[in-house]
């Protein structure tokens, strides 16, 4: 069985693939949902992530379908003590921004949806710097001392920002962040490598990172000249027709044949093996997606192969 992993110095222990709810309530209804979350989970699986925006892009929604589909599913299974549940607030269109009273409400909100009394992480989605760290973390810190949030985590925050919340949270004896949430993959490498990354290490934070297929685009179906009908098909084209996204689809597909191993698969080990890495976030629509995403927990890439990706995404 595959071992869980430590989430930066809390008590949470995780499974190495974070299953993205994004597509819940959007490519994949309550149905497909459902059965996504079942497999995932008799897989051995734990950790989903999602957030209160999800998925208000969509005409006809309001937002926090996702959060709705995941709480139906819990409700059902009877099972929400063993599934660790990260959302996030500042982007749902009734509840924008991260002053202290959004927060708080919000969080409420979110509790309803998916109809628990705890959120196991949550996190600021996007930070907004006209707000100060100060008013945010002492609202999550809030959150915390309520019952209402276990730990809090940050996402799309820049290193500066990000420094100075966990001084402010060790300065104080605050709730601390946890874990960061960035963009980072294989054709993404500097939104998070540098110093955002050296200061998650230096505050023991653990990265979960998103994108971490590139909108699809690292599961090798997206190829120079191939159309593919997808939500997001037109950002991983983009990647296909780029150099750079060429010479990393030649090293995957290299290392994916010496495994044996699903493109996908070898993107996520990529990944997963990065510093700071615990579980990159990856999203299945279908049941039968899943099980490229998941290998991701017991494939191993030798060092040479890492480096081969490495070089080829430089």
């Amino acid at each position: 069985m595959t071992s869980l992993r430590k989430l930066g110095r809390s008590d949470l222990e995780i499974f190495p693939l974070n299953l993205g709810g994004n597509v819940f309530g959007w490519t994949a209804d309550e149905a497909a949902s459902f059965a996504v979350l079942d497999a995932y989970t008799a897989a051995g699986g734990n950790f989903v992530d999602t957030a209160d925006s999800y998925t208000a892009w969509i005409e006809g929604n309001k937002g926090g379908e996702s959060e709705t589909v995941i709480g139906k599913w819990l409700k059902a299974r009877g099972n929400r003590s063993d599934v660790v549940i990260a959302t996030k607030v500042s982007q749902h269109p009734e509840y924008p921004g991260l002053s202290a009273a959004n927060i708080k409400a919000a969080a409420d909100a979110s509790l309803r949806r998916l109809g628990t009394d705890y959120i196991d992480l949550y996190y600021p989605h996007f930070d907004k710097e006209e707000v100060p760290v100060e008013e945010i973390v002492g609202a999550l810190d809030e959150l915390v001392k309520a019952g209402k949030v276990r730990h809090i985590a940050a996402s799309n925050i820049s290193p500066e920002r990000l420094q100075s919340s966990l001084d402010f949270s060790d300065r104080e004896g605050l709730a601390r962040y946890i874990a960061i949430q960035p963009h980072y993959n294989l054709v993404s490498r500097d939104t998070y490598e540098g110093e955002l990354r050296d200061v998650a290490a230096r505050g023991g934070l653990s990265a979960l990172p998103y994108f971490s297929l590139a909108a699809g685009f690292l599961t090798g179906k997206y190829r120079p000249g191939t159309t593919v009908e997808s939500a997001r098909s037109g950002r991983a084209a983009q990647y296909a027709e780029s150099e750079r996204g060429r010479s990393v689809l030649t090293a995957l597909d290299e290392v994916a044949q010496a495994h044996d191993a699903p493109v996908a698969t070898v993107a996520l080990a990529w990944l997963a093996g990065q510093p700071t890495v615990a579980a990159p976030i990856a999203s299945a629509r279908t049941v039968e997606q899943l099980p490229a995403l998941l290998g991701v927990a017991e494939l191993k890439l030798t060092d040479a192969e890492i480096t081969r990706l490495t070089q080829a995404s430089a």
